[in-house]
């Protein structure tokens, strides 16, 4: 086996630090690695500014999707999709919590305050199930707000209703990570021993690999030289950002495992866009295939004071038609498309080895990125005709720059059928699933 063949990742003091696909890995490993992430974002849309009319090319983009005018042809509009779990059925008030709850599972959680959560396993991980073990993690779930873990959040729901997306089974919600220090060590070096202020003085993950990366840099051609230096740069900076963001005023608690002291970054953007490049980073390297990340909880009040809307999303989401309410959640809607399309231009310009036949393609070419929320219509609580994109070409599976319309009350589930047959996670039934979507 030759040196290319058996490194697929560099080493040093502590430090492991996967390596993106380069062309001289291409033969020596798995064929077809597509990706799944799934972004969420809460309370639902203003839906006029996400209707489009009739089904065909994106011609045009809808005024909340107008970041990604630039990407419209890496895009695809899923509408009529819903979540029938998301509503009542006969549970009464709470549909935030089933909102998210039902987002990935397609399922109706059980309505209790306390201990007896119950909902279904999520897309995800059926995925992660299916291939996780190809991976260093099985699967990655992040977020910008941490939740409630116990105790009632939305008209008798168990709050971890209202923080969690990704579920391994109907009784076990994944805990995700707000730190974008914890998950860029998660990625990068394992959990280390000594003193809280012993770990904040590591030293630079690629201090640690330099050696390493100096004896493999001089064994490769010079386009895979050029990419490793990219992506190496592209490590170091997220990490001086990461080390910016993190402010006294946000430091948060000790970790049982790892006590190093960490922080949220104080500004929410900023959160959002280093969560993003750790998402590309990880995928680049194959860290995990299987990604999700919610940009905020559902039932988030939180306010955006850099957008000068000082009052709180959810309570706006209730805007019973006032026009200034309106305005403003028009622009957070926005805000979120900003931060979406950050995302998808970092995958989309970021190379990607496609490993059956050595040629390189972008990321977001071997991605599936699902964005969208359990609710349409905040103010209404509407889980019909939901605000959900589909991004990315699926290792050439996926065709977008199109609106789809399906008929009326088509299950979301339905797409994640779809999507999970694409990553080798075929399954019969998801949820309230009727079957695969035909066009994608």
């Amino acid at each position: 086996m030759s040196f290319l063949q058996r490194r697929g990742f560099l080493r040093g003091c502590g430090a492991m630090l996967a390596l993106p696909g380069l062309e001289g890995f291409a033969l020596a490993t798995r064929p077809a690695r597509r990706r799944l992430v799934f972004v969420y974002v809460p309370n639902g849309i203003f839906m006029p500014d996400w209707h489009l009319g009739e089904a065909g090319p994106l011609s045009t983009l809808p005024a909340t999707l107008q970041p990604l005018a630039s990407l419209s042809t890496e895009i695809q509009i899923l509408s009529g999709l819903t979540h029938d779990k998301a509503r009542a059925n006969g549970d009464g008030p709470g549909d935030h919590a089933r909102a998210s709850a039902a987002f990935l599972t397609g399922a109706q959680p059980y309505k209790s305050p306390g201990d007896r959560i119950y909902v279904g396993e999520s897309a995800d991980q059926v995925a992660a199930r299916t291939i996780g073990g190809e991976t260093r993690l099985r699967s990655l779930e992040i977020g910008c707000e941490g939740g409630r873990r116990s105790g009632q959040c939305d008209s008798g729901y168990a709050c971890v209703y209202s923080s969690s997306i990704a579920w391994a089974n109907a009784t076990t919600p994944l805990s995700k990570e707000t730190r974008p220090r914890a998950v860029f060590d998660r990625l990068f070096r394992p959990p280390s021993s000594g003193t809280p202020a012993e770990r904040a003085r590591r030293q630079s993950v690629l201090d640690l690999v330099r050696e390493d990366a100096r004896a493999l840099r001089a064994k490769l051609g010079v386009g895979d030289q050029q990419r490793v230096d990219e992506y190496l740069s592209c490590v170091r900076e997220i990490e001086r950002r990461i080390e910016r963001s993190e402010t006294a005023t946000d430091a948060t608690e000790e970790i049982a495992g790892d006590q190093r002291p960490e922080a949220r970054p104080a500004d929410y953007g900023e959160h959002i866009r280093l969560f993003n490049e750790l998402i590309v980073l990880a995928l680049a390297a194959d860290a995990t295939r299987v990604i999700t990340f919610m940009h905020a909880d559902e039932g988030s009040n939180r306010s955006y004071p850099f957008l000068e809307i000082p009052e709180g999303h959810h309570t706006l989401s209730h805007h019973g038609s006032d026009a200034a309410k309106i305005e403003k959640i028009r622009r957070i809607n926005h805000w979120h498309s900003v931060q979406l399309a950050h995302l998808l231009q970092r995958l989309h310009e970021t190379p990607d080895i496609a490993v059956d036949t050595g040629e390189s393609r972008s990321l977001l070419d071997a991605s599936m990125v699902v964005y969208g929320s359990g609710i349409s219509d905040g103010n209404r609580h509407d889980h019909a005709d939901l605000p959900i994109l589909l991004a990315g070409r699926g290792g050439g599976s996926l065709h977008p720059g199109v609106h789809r319309l399906y008929p009326e009350e088509t299950p979301a589930t339905n797409l994640y059928l779809s999507l999970l047959e694409r990553m080798g996670a075929s399954v019969e039934n998801l949820g309230d699933s009727t079957g695969r979507l035909s066009e994608l």
